[in-house]
């Protein structure tokens, strides 16, 4: 893999990370798990497609769909648990305050 395919990767993965940002909101630390969310995904899913043959959406050596798909997975998964661990510490801190 050569340069080119890793900043196209890093761009194209980076700009999904801060589009799922803007979609969900959040502060400053969720925009940086956010982006770490977005670009482990993506090369999990471009180490994969590549260890496995996947060709979805390929683009040059980068393959694209499999990694993007992999991308949104990772931050779907990242944002429900991000939700249950705020849900979760509201609930202890409701329970602290009753008594």
């Amino acid at each position: 893999m050569n340069l080119s395919t890793l900043i196209l990767g890093m761009v194209i993965s980076s700009l999904i990370g801060t589009g799922f940002h803007l979609f969900t909101g959040g502060n400053f630390w969720r925009i940086i798990g956010n982006l770490l969310l977005a670009w482990a995904g993506f090369w999990i899913g471009q180490g994969l497609a590549e260890a496995w043959g996947w060709t979805f959406l390929s683009v040059g050596m980068l393959h694209l769909g499999v990694a993007v798909t992999f991308t949104l997975i990772a931050l779907g998964l990242g944002w429900v648990f991000s939700k249950n661990m705020v849900h979760n510490s509201d609930d202890e801190e409701t329970i602290r305050r009753r008594n």
